[in-house]
């Protein structure tokens, strides 16, 4: 029987397109350890492997850039315009070369997160393209209107080529695909007991005065940690390299641990909108606090889902980065709708592969 075969392309945007895709691959794995994941990303292979226990092969390419950022919340139009349109007039050139890749290692099918020229490499491959997202690109392009325009239209001629769309939670209508399936959370799941993650960095404050910071990949230059001097017997948990050392702050500096790991031991997660953060901690039912974006139009559809499912708290920005954090003190707000969320999206989508296979 021949090998099954499955090229994963993500979204060359921050951590949380590839962390999410690489929780799928990983429950793949699981279910059936013969299938060979090839994870199409820029992302770096110590993330994938912080999620994917065994073997892969790592294609580093980028299909598409998502916005260009200086750091989680300061975006750069006018490089992702230039960026886009470049892409746009070497896309046949980047399809060509791809389908080569792909007859050449006899891919069978397409998972993709969600770079919209996934679909017409496959067409140009005759293989299938699924695709798995709570938002597409041409809503956040569309948003910004002007000149964006043309480029949105053309992503969501796209993602119509699509043979399927695993839709995830908190998300937009994303009209433009045609064949649309609604499955629940996706993310991964602790590894380590709490109280040895507790020892093994000292973390001795009580769960309601244990914090988690996480701002994805990108990072965050403007966060006021000056702040944690009011919360003295309080603890803070970051993944922030560059962040001050302080005496109630915990770097997290080994790249083995995942922000989803300490979730369990904290009170709270303070996070911008980001869908990887909020279905973990939602799936785990850990609180979450997050600041409201107004020029990436996923945030609404994000804070939202959250609002409805999840204890939560929504600031603006002036109360997260100028404020004094009296948040921590206030009575987080209920979830609206007493239902709880659908969170068996990893095993639909594997099953869904599985079965294909």
């Amino acid at each position: 029987m021949e090998r099954a075969i499955l090229y994963l392309a993500i979204t060359n945007h921050g951590f949380g397109h590839a962390t999410r895709m690489a929780s799928v691959a990983a429950t793949i794995q699981k279910f059936c350890p013969e299938v060979l994941l090839i994870m199409v990303t820029t992302a770096p292979r110590w993330l994938l492997e912080c999620y994917i226990e065994g073997d892969f092969i790592h294609r580093p390419r980028a299909f598409d850039l998502g916005v260009v950022q200086a750091d989680s919340l300061t975006m750069d139009k006018a490089a992702t315009l230039a960026k886009l349109l470049e892409i746009k007039k070497k896309q046949h050139s980047l399809i060509a070369s791809e389908v080569n890749f792909i007859r050449q290692n006899r891919v069978h099918l397409i998972l993709a997160d969600i770079p919209f020229l996934a679909s017409l490499i496959a067409k140009a491959a005759n293989i299938p393209c699924w695709s798995i997202s709570n938002f597409g690109w041409d809503l956040i392009y569309r948003d910004w209107g002007g000149e964006f325009l043309e480029v949105a239209d053309w992503i969501s001629d796209c993602y119509s080529k699509c043979d399927r769309l695993y839709r995830l939670p908190f998300h937009e209508p994303m009209s433009a695909f045609t064949n649309i399936i609604d499955v629940g959370l996706t993310g991964g799941s602790p590894r380590y007991a709490a109280e040895d993650l507790r020892a093994s960095w000292g973390i001795t404050a009580p769960l309601v005065k244990t914090i988690l910071l996480t701002f994805g990949g990108l990072g965050l230059q403007q966060l006021p940690y000056d702040n944690l001097s009011l919360f003295p017997d309080w603890q803070f948990i970051v993944f922030d390299p560059s962040a001050p050392d302080l005496p109630n702050l915990v770097k997290i500096t080994d790249r083995k641990h995942r922000p989803v790991d300490f979730m369990p031991i904290c009170g709270r997660v303070v996070s911008k909108p980001g869908y990887g953060t909020f279905a973990e901690a939602t799936r785990l039912q850990v609180p979450l606090v997050t600041v409201t974006r107004e020029d990436f139009a996923e945030a609404a559809f994000l804070i939202e889902g959250l609002s409805n499912y999840n204890q939560h708290q929504i600031l603006s920005p002036t109360e997260l980065f100028e404020g004094s954090w009296d948040f921590l003190h206030q009575s987080l707000l209920q979830p609206k709708i007493s239902q709880p969320i659908a969170k068996d999206g990893n095993e639909a989508i594997a099953n869904a592969v599985l079965k294909y296979f």
